[in-house]
């Protein structure tokens, strides 16, 4: 064990340049890179398996498509665009957004486009990566930004590949297939089933939602900026940091309602009951509504959705799917719905993470031996065993109705300061103890029964043990701890 102040000059004298894979280029692989680069790290490799930047924006291009934080807050802070052009901005302009910043910090000269890395190895003090292709490479550090929702999730529906239709995942969208005028299924009552629905129920001959449990939906209207705001918040980037702060103030206010009982929480449930009420017919109402309180799931944002889902064309189906055969869905009273189209709606697989990347740690300690029960990180970016190697969007990490790219940031800064120790000489390889892991993760279930997502609702939110895995306190709380001086005591650190 060692600490920061024991460092000795003469390992100070010279500072050493490490290599760091960052495994992703979506928002937090970006993120990651740049804030290395700006640091003066300058041997960043970014491997992503897909051939352009972006992530779950490049993925996902869907009728409907927005995100459901502001744009003005859902930004980097070191690149804020002046010029949205919604509240809620589409996806493929967040798209034209990220892939713009990374050009701007020239990162696709560092990024391997095309390039899976399905094994990384601890071969003590390095990292020892390996590609689909069978090519190799070590490095210093190790750090996984594949995100959270990148894995699709596909239903076991029985019969579903006898259907003579189009199927197609959310994420996974066909854009050769014309659905003007025809009789679509949308399957999964999320934001992004939601989303889907406002975004084709207009155009479709008949649209039927299947849904398996209802959501609450928070109306807020997605404005559209005037012209004159483009550049008025360029000439005054005073106004450009109003907006970021504005929206995040308003972000952390909601965010205390999520962990802790109050006027908050219950000021959101009401209006989310409210708006309920809005649907007129009285059975159709007594469908959509959840049998659990507001904000218990991931709040879904639209100000459209019921709006949408009383259209003569739209029919909401709450019975279960028995099976699919060539002509459509057949339900469990036995009756066809007959379809040209099944659109999955039915999310990701929110607990691989690096997944299906085989990791393999000091003293041969695999990513599934260390999870067996379950992902568990320490303080959202480190894993006990895995020396310098951290994560972005890691598990327990504030992802509930907040602004992921402040989360990566915060996170990536974090990450920078042990590859800084790194290059001053204070550690070779560092990774959180098991003790220290433990302990903050016995924290975080102390304090889970006070949030809103212990109060009684199945979701992606929940692990194996049937717990939330997010962050249980605010989002200021996770900045401040991970921009807080660490205590090394929590770390196995070494040198060499």
């Amino acid at each position: 064990m060692t600490t920061e102040s024991s460092t000795t000059t003469d390992r100070k004298k010279t500072m050493r340049m490490p290599s760091v894979a960052i495994v992703g280029a979506g928002m937090s692989g970006i993120c990651m890179a740049i804030t290395l680069l700006e640091a003066g790290v300058t041997d960043v490799t970014v491997y992503e398996k897909a051939d352009d930047v972006g992530g779950t924006w490049r993925d996902n291009t869907y009728p409907g498509l927005s995100c459901d934080v502001p744009s003005r807050f859902y930004q980097f802070t070191f690149a804020k665009k002046p010029d949205w052009t919604h509240l809620f901005s589409p996806g493929a302009e967040i798209q034209a957004y990220f892939t713009g910043v990374a050009d701007r910090y020239g990162l696709r000269e560092r990024i391997r486009f095309g390039t899976e890395i399905t094994q990384a190895t601890f071969d003590d003090p390095r990292w020892r990566i390996r590609t689909s292709a069978g090519k190799e490479q070590t490095v210093d550090f190790l750090i996984s930004a594949t995100g959270i929702l990148r894995e699709p999730r596909y239903p076991k529906i029985n019969g579903l590949t006898d259907f003579a239709g189009a199927v197609m995942h959310s994420a996974r969208w066909d854009h050769s297939v014309d659905m003007v005028g025809k009789r679509v299924a949308v399957i999964g009552t999320g934001s992004t089933g939601v989303q889907i629905v406002c975004g084709l129920a207009k155009s479709v001959g008949r649209l039927e939602l299947f849904q398996r449990s209802a959501q609450w939906i928070l109306p807020v209207p997605n404005l559209a900026h005037t012209a004159i705001d483009g550049p008025i918040h360029r000439l005054l980037p005073l106004m450009n940091q109003l907006g970021y702060d504005g929206n995040r103030h308003v972000f952390e206010e909601l965010a205390k309602g999520l962990v802790r009982p109050g006027w908050r929480r219950s000021f959101v449930q009401q209006v989310c009951r409210a708006n309920l009420r809005t649907v007129r017919d009285p059975e159709l109402r007594r469908k959509l509504t959840p049998d659990y309180q507001p904000m218990c799931r991931r709040l879904v944002v639209s100000a459209g959705f019921y709006r949408a889902m009383q259209r003569d064309n739209v029919d909401l189906v709450d019975l279960a799917i028995d099976h699919v055969e060539k002509r459509g869905i057949v339900t469990v009273d036995g009756r066809l719905h007959e379809l040209d189209a099944i659109v999955l709606a039915t999310g990701f697989d929110a607990h691989a993470f690096m997944r299906p990347m085989n990791l393999t740690g000091r003293n041969g300690l695999s990513i599934d031996t260390l999870w067996a029960a379950g992902p568990k990180a320490h303080l959202t970016v480190g894993l006990p065993g895995f020396p310098n190697f951290f994560m972005l969007i890691g598990p327990h990490s504030p992802v509930g109705n907040y602004a992921l790219t402040a989360i990566a940031e915060t996170q990536a800064d974090h990450i920078l300061g042990w590859v800084q120790r790194w290059r001053d000489g204070v550690i070779d390889t560092v990774a959180p103890t098991p003790e220290a892991t433990e302990r903050f993760n016995a924290e975080m279930r102390e304090a889970m029964p006070n949030t809103v997502w212990a109060t009684g609702c199945t979701s992606w939110y929940l692990g194996k043990d049937g717990l939330p895995e997010l962050w249980p306190w605010t989002p200021d709380r996770h900045r401040d701890r991970l921009r807080a001086k660490p205590d090394f005591d929590d770390y196995d650190v070494r040198l060499a």
